[in-house]
């Protein structure tokens, strides 16, 4: 609890306490009413000033008001009562602040808890970055100051302010506040680490591949505080219903209190002023929306918060909402369904590239100036006998026919072949952040020098032309090299074939391959058993490819070989075939899923290697991109929104039931307080079932 709340605390305890104390009290008549004026105004101060206030600003008709109107009026009931003779109605004048309270009080509990969840993403945010001067010397500076490129230290302890790559450094990170997770992730030299995690073991020194403004940590940030403003159907038309019924309770409980009275006077019956007050306030009491008000936003908040705890980001209730009626789920493959890590698996260079080589002057790579670093460099490479960094890979690949010791003229020239083909490639390709693009790179082993690399042209779902030191290069797929009009080499491996052309001929291709995340197949299984009626893959890879990561994880549907403004015509015919009620989902990480994410009725993206565009055009957030998280988050919501329908049934009904027998006169001011402060507190208690998430990993709900 919040000092705020262990002071309401407080109050509830000695009200509580002084209204049971004085109910054993011999007093009678005014200095009765002294003596409750204390409990009284211990619990309910507040309640009055902001009535108050708010009549000032021209805000009526809200809780505050209604309580303080019914409380005020018991009280002065009671005053009444006391001088006839009969017992007042303290008591339950106080009894309606105090129980009031109490809701309030499970109100700002639940709201914490969730807030707690939530703010493990707000708490991501570092206060600084660290950076080394020329004498060795740390300086501690505003990381919005930190420029793309800059080398910072990470110590242990300290959280990472901004994405980047690991430079130089070893060590373990806590990822439990963007994912949700609780196990550590090793990370070396060489690999990309993204901003808000806490670095717990070694110095790290990293060098950023972001600014501030645009790294992950500030992304989140960004999706947290902006969360809010998103209200679901359902909430919004409570707060409508809210806005209206208010003031028609109000001015019905008015009518109630002087309308039979003055119909009594007309006929010449006594008004019985007392009796119809009673009855009037009992009914402003038993009609106050406050379950319906507190509890509707109450449970969507505590869906959110729950789902914050699993590492899913929900942008806005409304999106929890949609996706409860999820019935159709449509995936990307890389990144999504696979890791997006491709490794370099085979290299075939067409035998008139390898001939015209062989014809080039010795040590001098095709596409590179004789007198070149990289000439150099990949002239010792081949000399050494070695094309890629990827184990198991290298001349060995050709079908064990040559090998490294054979030294025969065949294999030097393949593997020469294979070693500038991979060369040329990865210049190409060098200034791409795709999952393939990267691979060529890592492949290739060595450091690139953008200044080789000119007129770089990417051709959506083609691929990229460039000019490597004034060689002409395209690489991409069969698309591009037709649309090159040039022949090309036709494979049934699986993996992601990358052709190559070098100065308008067809130069060879490179074998890529993916791998399928452990957790896709059950994920699948897990959105079948949630009710999901259809998954469809869609995917720009090759036909032979998408069937078989299809076919491997139990996919429903699988469209290849997809352009992006193709997947969005897929996604198009898919929302004609679902039901008026029904929701269709995509999950996508790439840029290239953008307009896709926008276009479904729910878009989901990976947040842990996802791009930017992609996470800003989602609905839902996925941290640690395991796409087991989306059952559980469709789960989450279906509860979220049964315990919505429950607080707002039950509310109705026991208000309907209360409020006939308040008219009749069979209700009391003690029946009015259950059906009011009674069943809001009842209702807070169902909400904050919405809080309890259990497990870890693919977790469960209670």
């Amino acid at each position: 609890m919040t000092t705020k709340q262990k002071k309401v605390l407080y109050r509830i305890v000695t009200a509580a306490v002084l209204m049971v104390a004085l109910h054993f009290v011999p007093v009678e008549g005014y200095p009765r009413f002294a003596l409750y004026l204390v409990p009284y105004f211990i619990i309910g101060y507040d309640i009055l000033r902001k009535a108050v206030l708010g009549i000032c600003h021209g805000e009526v008709f809200d809780e505050n008001f209604l309580m303080a109107v019914a409380t005020v009026g018991a009280m002065l009931l009671g005053i009444y009562n006391e001088s006839r003779g009969l017992e007042g109605e303290f008591a339950e004048g106080v009894a309606v602040m105090l129980f009031y309270q109490i809701g309030e009080l499970f109100q700002a509990v639940a709201v914490g808890r969730s807030r707690k969840n939530i703010s493990a993403l707000m708490d991501i945010r570092p206060d600084y970055a660290n950076i080394e001067d020329q004498e060795g010397n740390l300086e501690q500076v505003d990381p919005d100051d930190v420029e793309v490129g800059t080398v910072i230290l990470v110590q242990p302890g300290e959280k990472v302010p901004i994405d980047g790559i690991v430079t130089e450094g070893s060590s373990t990170l806590n990822t439990s506040a963007l994912t949700g997770e609780s196990v550590p992730r090793e990370v070396k030299e060489g690999e990309e680490i993204v901003s808000g995690c806490v670095n717990l073991t070694g110095l790290l020194r990293i060098r950023t591949t972001k600014e501030f403004g645009e790294s992950t940590v500030s992304k989140i940030l960004d999706l947290v505080e902006n969360s809010s403003m998103k209200k679901a159907r359902t909430e919004n038309f409570i707060t409508k219903f809210a806005r209206y019924y208010t003031p028609a309770v109000c001015y019905s409980a008015l009518a109630l209190a002087v309308v039979p009275s003055v119909v009594n006077l007309l006929l010449g019956n006594p008004a019985d002023w007392s009796t119809w007050v009673i009855r009037a306030l009992t009914f402003l009491v038993i009609s106050c929306p406050c379950a319906l008000v507190i509890s509707i936003p109450l449970s969507f908040f505590g869906g959110i918060g729950g789902a914050s705890s699993c590492g899913i980001l929900v942008k806005g209730s409304n999106y929890l909402e949609a996706l409860a009626r999820t019935k159709y789920v449509v995936f990307d493959k890389t990144g999504t369904l696979t890791k997006g890590v491709f490794q370099v698996t085979e290299i075939c260079p067409a035998a008139e590239f390898a001939q015209k080589l062989g014809q080039a002057r010795e040590g001098a790579p095709m596409g590179l100036r004789e007198d070149s670093p990289e000439a150099e460099s990949a002239g010792q490479a081949r000399e050494a006998g070695r094309w890629t960094q990827a184990e198991g890979t290298g001349p060995e690949a050709d079908g064990g026919h040559h090998s490294k010791e054979t030294g025969s003229a065949a294999a030097g020239g393949r593997q020469a072949a294979q070693e500038r083909l991979l060369e040329l490639a990865a210049y190409a390709e060098s200034y791409s952040n795709h999952p393939i693009s990267k691979s060529l790179k890592e492949a290739y082993g060595r450091e690139l020098r953008p200044s080789l690399v000119s007129d770089v042209e990417e051709i959506s779902g083609h691929g990229v032309k460039a000019l490597v030191d004034g060689v002409s290069v395209a690489a991409g797929n069969a698309r591009l090299m037709e649309s090159l009009k040039l022949p090309y080499e036709e494979t049934q491996q699986i993996g992601t074939i990358v052709h190559v052309a070098v100065d308008g001929a067809y130069a060879g291709y490179i074998l890529i391959a993916d791998v399928v995340k452990e957790q896709a197949k059950d994920a699948i299984a897990a959105l079948k058993a949630a009710g999901v009626k259809k998954t469809v893959m869609l995917t720009g890879d090759a036909r032979l490819t998408a069937e078989h990561v299809a076919g491997q994880l139990g996919l429903d549907e699988v469209k290849s070989e997809l352009l992006p403004g193709d997947k969005v015509e897929a996604v198009e015919s898919l929302l004609t075939r679902k039901g008026p009620k029904e929701n269709l989902a995509f999950v996508g990480d790439g840029i290239n899923d953008a307009p896709v994410l926008s276009r479904a009725d729910i878009g989901v993206a990976m947040g842990a290697l996802g791009s930017d565009a992609a996470i800003e055009a989602a609905d839902i957030v996925l941290m640690d991109d395991n796409p087991m998280k989306l059952a559980l988050a469709i789960r989450i919501s279906r509860k979220c929104l049964a315990i919505v329908y429950q607080n707002i049934v039950f509310a109705l009904a026991v208000k309907a039931a209360c409020l006939l027998l308040g008219a009749v006169g069979l209700a009391n001011m003690w029946i009015a307080i259950f059906a009011d402060v009674g069943v809001m507190v009842l209702a807070v208690l169902n909400a904050i079932r919405c809080l309890k998430v259990s497990g870890s990993g693919a977790r469960s709900i209670a």
